[in-house]
Order: structure tokens, then C-alpha cells, then sequence
């Protein structure tokens, strides 16, 4: 949520800002603003609404400066009103931009209306204003490092989560990073090969992702740290003020990744990249139709052998994939199992300790609900692995083991590469479990691995039919026109699967629903009699999952329900499978596969039937409204 830049270096900041919030626009956003610092006097700018209209009014102005923060705000404190966009200025001294939530704002703000007058209803400009008063009084003291001390002083006072950006009047040559359960990363590029001073340039962001088109090599901050970047390099602190060291990574991304080449829209790219993405996932981890995952999860042996519990959390779509691992843990390992939402995970009394492996499953690493749950399993004694697309994450580096997605940068507010991600690496992870713990069967290690291998191919093979789901979404997006009135043919959608295909119904149902703003609700399809069947009706179609698994003829049953309630059925099954045709008003065939796998090919009609529905409809699709990509706060 919200998306963060910042740049000082010797070029003019201004278009590095404008670049860097156009790159994390898909975090969702609804007012955009920057600020420069030029001739010791500060210059902002900022608006309500895109980037491109904050782009638009820069035409007409001077704007310019070699060191400057932008932000793209998500309205939590206030309306989304220019005022309340940031930045937001404490005094003459401070500009100050961020993302998170300050829980005590009013008391602070309180404390500090003899002094400042407040002009936004935000929480963010109390921020500022403490900044601003705990610097005065560090000069005053004559403190050698007064922005350092009066950073300290501030965060001491601060409750909440915050990522904070602050530059200082004062000193037109650096600004500041403090990160508290709000993820800021911070990177830097030489533009000489001789390092000279002033040949430095220092950049901050939200994501990396806003960043790659200057550097690859980034720091993430820690929980609890301050950073400076300036002219001459980056120092960091701890907030009790102990200097530190930290190194840099370097991202494996490029920024072609980042870019849409020839799609309209980042989500229809990234369905197209799942071949990729199972070939990537599965590379060197699949040798000779063996599993091995040594590479990547350093575990001891007898470590393995102690668990006794298997805790899997997570958020959304990857909870929706963790309920197939569920399954995939059932058959491949002897663990006691539980899944649960990360947001109820980390308020229940749970019962885990140096007998559990924590699995913690997140696209960013940064959702605030499964690092919480993350920290809580961390606590208790458990092992605590994640499951996540960037390694360099705050999750990532506060679990004991991490199981890297490799499915590469993921723009589209709607995860759909990632979630197949997901599904491979749970089924690789399922297997190694069982297979150091003599639970795996050797055929069925033999029987997956080989499969895993063909089924990018299977894969591509649904994305080389994409015209029959085009089809399929203009039938049931089909409006009629009553008295002036547009009524779509489609009142709402039910989906319904059995086994691992329920997961796969919640995941279907979602992405229509956070794309084209369609209702649309997910059953078991065992639990049809059990309250939905009243929704049905001929405006209600039924997007059923009936691949060719041993749960096939319950499903058919269901389907038959379905259709005696005059519901239209759209199914997804086997090819040949012409008993479900039979009993479908549109179906659409996909490549058999191992039981276990089939969830990896049944999703894509679905996220491709949400896609194409959307764009019929006209919606934002990168951009859903509402929505943001990593749910940093709670």
C-alpha cells in the first residue's frame, strides 16, 4: 500500500521520482505528491488523483533539485483531498513523506498545537511537526548530530507502524529512512568506476521493484533502523543510535522484467509467464525424476524427524494455495496439519513450539498479517520457514529457512504467476518432507517429478487457447438495455469444486471479484445443499472444476443440481471427458494430469475467463480499485 522514492545524487530528481512512483502505481494509490529541496527552500507539489495529472501540472513549473522524495498516498487519516496528499511539511525545517499507520497521533498532535498549526487532517503531519520540534531543541542543546538525535527522539514517541522519508532544510546534501513494520529498501549506483565523492547516488523506495531501472543493488531495512543516504554513501542505525554495517544485495530482476512489453495490461502478461515460471520453480530442484530441495533448505536430518505439527498461514490468493498443500501434506507426509488466515493465526492461543514447522506464505514477504503470525510461531520455538518471491523480504530474513519462488517481479495487483509459483513449490516442499522423513513412496516421488517436468508445456498449451475464453467471458459480461436502465445477463457467479479444486473455486471466485467487480462466491461442492443451492437460478451461472480425479462423479452429482435450477454450467475438466460436456452449457477442456498436479492447470481458464471479463467490462485491471498488491499494514 501507499509507494515511496526518494533520490539524491548529482541529476535532477525530479524525473526519477515521476518514474519511480509510475513503477509502484499498482501498490494502489488515490493522490500522488513529491518534493525537491533547491536553493535551501523547499518545493512541493501535490494532487489528488494519478500520477499523470501530478506529471501534467510539473509542465507548468520549474521544478527542479538534486535531491527529492515522491509518494503515492492510500487514504487512511482524511479524505483524499490535495491537503492531505503528501508530503507534509513540521515547520520550515522538515518535509517529511510516509507510509503506515501512527496509532497516537491525536496525543501527539495535542501535545504540539501550542506550537504548529495543522493543516491536513492526516496522522502523517504530526509526523512531521515532532520532527521538526525534536530538531529545534537537539540545536539548541547543540547536539553534533541533530537530525540523527532528533530522529531518535521522535520514534521514541511514535506509536504504530510507520516507513518514514525526511529530509531536513538544513542539509541539502542526504535525508532520511526510519522503517518500523512498514517496508522501505534503499540502494545506491556509482557513476564513475573511481567511487568519487559526489559521483554517489543514493535512492529509497517502498519496493524494489521502483528502483531497478537504476540500480539492482539494495539493502532492505531492518525492523527498527535508521538510515542516511547522501552525496558521500549510505550509514545506518540502529534507534538507540548504534552505528552498523549492512550489505548490499543484489536483485537477480531486471527492469524489462518490470515492463509490459506488447500486453495491455501486466496481468495478461504475467498468465502467459506461468510456463516459465514452473520451468524456473522446478529447475535444479527436479534431477532424474527426484526431488531435492538441499540446495535451498539447509535442514538437519534429526531436525526434520522431531516435527510433529505442520503450520501453514498466509494471506488471500496464498492462502487459497496453501489449502492445496494441505492436501499435498496429507498424502506425502505424517505431520499434523492445520492452515490458517494469518489474520486470525496471530490472535488465537496457538499451540506450537520446537515440534512445528511454521510455513509463512507471502508473495511481497511484507504483509504485515503474516509477518505478526510469523513472529508470534518465532516466539513459541517453532521452525519457521517462507514461502516467498523475494528473498531479500523482511520475511525472508527473519525465518529460519526460505523456499524462493523464482517466479520473478509480479506487477499486477492480481497475483496469478506467483499463486502457480506457489502451488509447484508447495509440491516440491510436500515431497522433500516426506521424503526425509521415509513417508514419501518412491513411485509417487517418481510419478510427480516426471510429470512436473511436462506440465509447463500443459500449461502453455491453455494459453494457446485464449480466444475460446475471450468468447466465453463476452457470452455471460452480455448487458441488456431495460428502460434506460444496463442490466448484466450475469447477476453473480458461484463456484464450486471438490479437493483440491476448492481451493482452486476460492482462487477463481477472487479473481473475479478483485477485477471486475463481479460477485462471485466459492463452495465446496459437497456443501451446495447446505445453503447456496438457494442462490441458484438462470442469472446465476455455475463455474464448475471437474477434472478427471477420483472425486469426478461426486462433482457431476452437483453439476446435475445445478442444472435442475436452471443454472447455466461452465465447466472446466479433462479432454475427452465428454459425460461433463453433456451436462455443461459451455465447457473447456484442459490436459490430464496427475491428480495432485491438476489445480496448476484448472486455474488458468479461470484467471483468464476474470481477466477477459474485465476488460469487457472496462475496469482497471492492474489497478483494481481498493486494492493494493502487498497489504503492509493491518
Amino acid at each position: 500500500m501507499c509507494g515511496i522514492i526518494g533520490y539524491v545524487g548529482s541529476k535532477d530528481s525530479v524525473n526519477i521520482i515521476i518514474r519511480g512512483l509510475s513503477a509502484l502505481e499498482y501498490r494502489g494509490y488515490d493522490s500522488a505528491g513529491l518534493a525537491v529541496l533547491d536553493n535551501n527552500e523547499f518545493k512541493i507539489l501535490k494532487k489528488a488523483g494519478k500520477v499523470a495529472e501530478l506529471e501534467k501540472m510539473l509542465e507548468s513549473t520549474s521544478l527542479s533539485g538534486s535531491i527529492g522524495m515522491g509518494h503515492t498516498r492510500w487514504a487512511t487519516h482524511g479524505g483524499v483531498t490535495d491537503i492531505n496528499a503528501h508530503p507534509h511539511c513540521g515547520g520550515d525545517n522538515v518535509v517529511l513523506i510516509h507510509n503506515g499507520i501512527i496509532e497516537n497521533w491525536m496525543e501527539i498532535k495535542e501535545e504540539l498545537s501550542g506550537d504548529y498549526a495543522f493543516i491536513s487532517e492526516t496522522d502523517t503531519e504530526t509526523a512531521a511537526c515532532l520532527i521538526d520540534k525534536t530538531y529545534k531543541d537537539c540545536i539548541e542543546k547543540g547536539e553534533n548530530n541533530p537530525t540523527l538525535e532528533a530522529i531518535k527522539a521522535a520514534v521514541q514517541k511514535i506509536r504504530g507502524a510507520f516507513a518514514f522519508v525526511v529530509m531536513f532544510r538544513d542539509y541539502p546534501d542526504r535525508f532520511y529512512c526510519i522503517r518500523k513494520s512498514s517496508p522501505l529498501v534503499v540502494g545506491c549506483r556509482h557513476e564513475s568506476a573511481k567511487e568519487a565523492a559526489g559521483k554517489f547516488e543514493a535512492f529509497c523506495a517502498s519496493d524494489a521493484m521502483a528502483l531497478l531501472h537504476y540500480t539492482a543493488d539494495v539493502v532492505y531495512m531492518n525492523e527498527g533502523e535508521i538510515a542516511e543516504l547522501s552525496v558521500n554513501g549510505i550509514k545506518f542505525w540502529d534507534f538507540s543510535g548504534v552505528e552498523h554495517e549492512r550489505e548490499t544485495i543484489h536483485i537477480d530482476w531486471n527492469y524489462g522484467m518490470v515492463e509490459k512489453g506488447n500486453y495491455p495490461h501486466f496481468m495478461l502478461k504475467e498468465i502467459n509467464e506461468q510456463g516459465t515460471v514452473l520451468r524456473q520453480t522446478i529447475d535444479k530442484r527436479v534431477i532424474d525424476n527426484q526431488i531435492d530441495l538441499s540446495s535451498d533448505l539447509k535442514w538437519d536430518l534429526e531436525q526434520v524427524k522431531s516435527w510433529r505439527k505442520l503450520h501453514i498461514v498466509a494471506c488471500g490468493t496464498s492462502y487459497y494455495a496453501s489449502l492445496v498443500a494441505e492436501r499435498l501434506a496429507e498424502q506425502f507426509t505424517d505431520l499434523e496439519i492445520r492452515v490458517d488466515i494469518a489474520s486470525e493465526y496471530r490472535y488465537r492461543n496457538i499451540r506450537c513450539g520446537a515440534d512445528t514447522l511454521a510455513v509463512f506464505v507471502s508473495q511481497s514477504g511484507e504483509t504485515a498479517d503474516t509477518l505478526a503470525a510469523e513472529r508470534l510461531a518465532k516466539s513459541k520455538g517453532a521452525h519457521c520457514l517462507a514461502v516467498t518471491n523475494v528473498k531479500g523480504s523482511s520475511l525472508a530474513r527473519e525465518v529460519n529457512s526460505i523456499l524462493e519462488l523464482k517466479a520473478g517481479p509480479e506487477i499486477g495487483v492480481a497475483a496469478t504467476k506467483t499463486f502457480m509459483g506457489q502451488l509447484a513449490a508447495f509440491s516440491l516442499l510436500m515431497m522433500w518432507i516426506g521424503k526425509l522423513r521415509g513417508t514419501l513412496c518412491k513411485s509417487d516421488e517418481t510419478r510427480i517429478c516426471a510429470e512436473l517436468t511436462r506440465l509447463p508445456y500443459k500449461v502453455e498449451s491453455i494459453l494457446s487457447r485464449q480466444d475460446e475464453l475471450r468468447l466465453l467471458a463476452e457470452k455471460y459480461a452480455e448487458t441488456t438495455s431495460r428502460y434506460g436502465i444496463v442490466y448484466e445477463r450475469s447477476k453473480g457467479f458461484l463456484f464450486i469444486g471438490r479437493g483440491n479444486e476448492f481451493a482452486i473455486a476460492l482462487e477463481g471466485a477472487l479473481k473475479l471479484k478483485e477485477i471486475a467487480y463481479v460477485h462471485a462466491e466459492a463452495y465446496a461442492a459437497g456443501e451446495m445443499k447446505h445453503g447456496p443451492i438457494a442462490l441458484l437460478d438462470s442469472g446465476t451461472p455455475v463455474i464448475t472444476l471437474a477434472p478427471a480425479d477420483s472425486l469426478l462423479e461426486k462433482t457431476m452429482s452437483n453439476i446435475e443440481e445445478a442444472r435442475a435450477r436452471k443454472s447455466p454450467i461452465i465447466s472446466v475438466t479433462s479432454e475427452g471427458n465428454n459425460a461433463v460436456k453433456s451436462i455443461s452449457e459451455d465447457c473447456f477442456f484442459i490436459s490430464r494430469t496427475e491428480e495432485e498436479l491438476y489445480p496448476m492447470l484448472t486455474v488458468v481458464p479461470l484467471q483468464l475467463f476474470a481477466y477477459f471479463f474485465a476488460f469487457i467490462k472496462g475496469c482497471d485491471i492492474d489497478k483494481p480499485r481498493n486494492l493494493a498488491k502487498s497489504v503492509t499494514v493491518e
